[in-house]
């Protein structure tokens, strides 16, 4: 690839593709705001993770959410070899 050239990976997608992460609900006893977390950490690259945390907090949801056991977000991915990113974008979001 020429060096002039940037690698695109996927076609970028906008705010309304990225805000339906905010719709998903749990089937089981998980906090919303935590399930909505690990599916849109499932479902986006981490461009579009860190816009989705402006429309997760703008929405009222909690960055800080934790399950029974007592796991935020952070606990439930950080053993994962891609979570890096996505574990700084959580902590900027929470300032």
């Amino acid at each position: 690839m020429r060096k002039d050239k940037k690698q695109v990976i996927g076609e970028e997608i906008g705010d309304e593709p990225i805000k339906l992460f905010l719709t998903v609900e749990p089937a089981d006893d998980t906090p919303p705001s935590l399930h909505k977390l690990v599916k849109a950490y499932r479902g986006l690259r981490i461009d579009d993770f860190e816009r989705f945390l402006g429309f997760f907090v703008e929405a009222g949801y909690d960055l800080n959410a934790k399950d029974a056991q007592g796991h935020d977000f952070v606990a439930l991915i950080q053993d994962q070899r891609l979570a890096e990113p996505y574990i700084e974008a959580i902590k900027a979001a929470r300032g």
